[in-house]
């Protein structure tokens, strides 16, 4: 299988695939009350300039690639593509980004498409602050979806929770959902540089630590479902896991082994660049000959860490760029 590596010898075999900029939540740390105006059809990727990008990219050497938005299960037919992605040559896994609340619906059809791991977003386990931290979304949905994952055999399962500040800062609730569950909950500290308005919800990853610390949490658990960014605690007798993505100090940065790829065709090579580059025009050509010049450009400009290459503020908000 074909290698890619970036000008810091890093090997880049990941790409977060943004397939839509819509979601049905308005998360008030992710996007304004009102919601961001989406992009017309016409300047979205289709599924099969999608499916001819991620071809090349599997290629040259991308074997894992994950599904993210806005929220992915609003787009119709993503069952399909989840399919059509596994019998992509050189691509080993595919995966998903959910808010959950259409879960219940699709884990058996994604299932059998092939998909096994899923991430689902749920930041508190308190139906009241549930409902008004996503504006609109009920937290026993999402908690249905995360049981139909599981029902249907998914692995790992994972339970993504933005730490804020006077939030979720009750770290027991989700230590529960780990006894009670087989699930990995990973708090990830808060990005200030994308939620200029709210930087008083900030929570320090190492004060996250010693939260997790408190609950009786064994240290150095491993990592369910291969390398990432986190560190996993346990609780001893605990199904599942609890963790922690600390972003403030780029830890994971020497590590970093991915690319991202927008839903209107922008390749970008950080998440705290402002620097994308844009294939959409090469896609539409249906040139691969381009596509793969441009790939080699991103590996060439991806930055040595999240503190290079950026100037002024990140200009997109998390929904529009997948995480």
């Amino acid at each position: 299988m074909a290698e890619m590596r970036d000008t810091h010898d890093r090997r880049i075999d990941y790409l977060r695939l943004s397939i839509t900029d819509r979601c049905n939540l308005r998360c008030r740390y992710c996007m304004p009350e009102e919601g961001v105006a989406p992009k017309p059809h016409t300047n979205i990727m289709s599924y099969e300039e999608i499916l001819a990008f991620s071809q090349l990219a599997a290629r040259s050497g991308i074997s894992r690639i994950r599904l993210t938005g806005g929220e992915p299960l609003v787009r119709r037919g993503v069952v399909d593509l989840v399919s059509q992605l596994y019998a992509l040559d050189g691509l080993e896994e595919v995966s998903i980004t959910t808010n959950g609340l259409l879960l219940d619906k699709y884990a058996g059809p994604l299932f059998e498409a092939g998909l096994r791991r899923v991430n689902i977003s749920i930041d508190t386990l308190d139906p009241k602050i549930y409902k008004e931290l996503t504006r609109r979304g009920e937290l026993e949905q999402a908690l249905e979806g995360m049981r139909a994952a599981l029902e249907v055999g998914m692995e790992p399962v994972k339970i993504n929770a933005v730490a804020l500040k006077g939030v979720n800062d009750d770290m027991e609730p989700f230590a529960q959902l780990t006894m009670d569950y087989p699930v990995h909950v990973r708090f990830i500290e808060y990005m200030p540089a994308f939620y200029e308005k709210n930087k008083d919800d900030f929570v320090s990853g190492e004060e996250l630590e010693a939260r997790i610390m408190a609950l009786g949490s064994k240290s150095g658990a491993e990592s369910p479902g291969g390398a990432g960014p986190a560190r996993y605690f346990k609780i001893p007798g605990a199904k599942g896991t609890l963790g922690l993505i600390g972003s403030s100090k780029g830890h994971f940065c020497d590590s970093c082994n991915r690319l991202r790829l927008t839903a209107d065709g922008k390749l970008r090579t950080c998440l705290f660049s402002d620097h994308e580059i844009d294939v959409l025009p090469a896609l539409r050509r249906g040139d691969p000959g381009d596509l793969l010049k441009l790939i080699e450009r991103a590996l060439e400009e991806k930055p040595k860490d999240r503190f290079a290459k950026r100037e002024g503020k990140v200009n997109r908000k998390m929904s529009q760029i997948g995480g």
